[in-house]
């Protein structure tokens, strides 16, 4: 075997798993019958709880440093993503899955929002003509499709407002995670984000009388296959991929998320997205594709995890 192969191929399985695992939380989300902040709490704190004999054994002497500016963009970082899954995996039970994921991969027009309106993130890179091409593109792919949901019940349009809300929380949380990551490990990162996202999400869990337990075997099951898959291996292959492809890659791949997740819908839970809002959804992904390629122009460095 060349030998000089071997990494590629490693690269492009990396990839099919990571896409594959990302693509089945929205319908396990669905799927689980439980209250989605539950869901949302648990995911986390299985999560953290993971990663806790790496930070407490080898990324132990990292973790001691967490006092630092950094170690508190890693805090902000996990309340940003504490209010992504607060807002994002209601919408998926409320909606439809083939909605709620495209919108929330919105997440790097509004990342690119926030580098023209601010220089803290980003060091002040806004988008150039073809990235604001795109922006306009995927605004015209949000009102198209979330247009059809205004036919359709309050309920839709209710889950579509909460993904978009989503995938704006999504942006903050990896605008501070560049800041973070400038310091710390993925692995130091990603366990602080999610101990801090948890803690969040069962204090208002708690507030406001959400059952936290009691759920049947299939629900569980749903949960650490979210944990399992989303979570740690979505994650964690994305990473090695970005050891030998651009960052800009790994984005546009994530992007299959949203047809991927869509098919799962459709042939596990039978839900078959709305003809009508297929092309608006088509152009959405198209326009946050452009903004992804046009913002790399330029720029190097490795993207926080998608929280999704």
């Amino acid at each position: 075997m060349n030998t000089r192969s071997t990494p590629a191929y490693l690269t492009v399985v990396a990839l099919c798993v990571a896409v594959l695992a990302v693509s089945s939380s929205a319908p396990l989300i669905a799927f689980a019958a439980a209250p989605a902040l539950a869901v949302a709490f648990w995911r986390n704190g299985l999560a953290f709880a993971a990663l806790t004999p790496i930070s407490a054994g080898p990324r132990r002497a990292e973790v001691r440093t967490l006092h630092s500016r950094e170690g508190l963009y890693c805090v902000l970082a996990g309340v940003a993503l504490a209010a992504h899954f607060a807002t994002w995996m209601p919408s998926v039970q409320l909606g439809s899955v083939a909605t709620a994921t495209a919108l929330v991969a919105t997440q790097p027009v509004w990342q690119g929002l926030i580098a023209a309106t601010t220089g803290h993130f980003r060091h002040g890179s806004g988008p150039s003509r073809a990235g604001w091409a795109g922006i306009a593109l995927a605004v015209a792919g949000v009102a198209w499709a979330t247009g059809v949901d205004v036919g359709v019940s309050t309920q839709a349009v209710l889950a579509d407002v909460l993904a978009l809300l989503g995938a704006m929380a999504a942006a903050v949380y990896t605008a501070f995670g560049e800041r973070a990551r400038t310091r710390f490990s993925t692995t130091t990162y990603t366990w602080v984000c999610y101990g801090t996202c948890a803690v969040l999400l069962l204090v208002v869990c708690q507030v406001a009388g959400v059952r936290m337990i009691g759920f049947d075997g299939r629900t569980w099951a749903a949960i650490l296959a979210l944990v399992a898959g989303a979570q740690l291996l979505g994650h964690s292959m994305f990473n090695y991929a970005l050891h030998h492809v651009s960052a800009t890659t790994v984005s546009v791949l994530i992007l299959l998320e949203v047809p991927g997740a869509a098919l799962l819908a459709w042939a596990w839970l039978g839900q078959t997205p709305r003809a009508a809002a297929l092309p608006g959804l088509a152009v959405l992904v198209v326009g946050v594709a452009v903004v992804i390629l046009t913002g790399a122009r330029g720029r190097k460095g490795v993207a926080a995890p998608s929280p999704l």
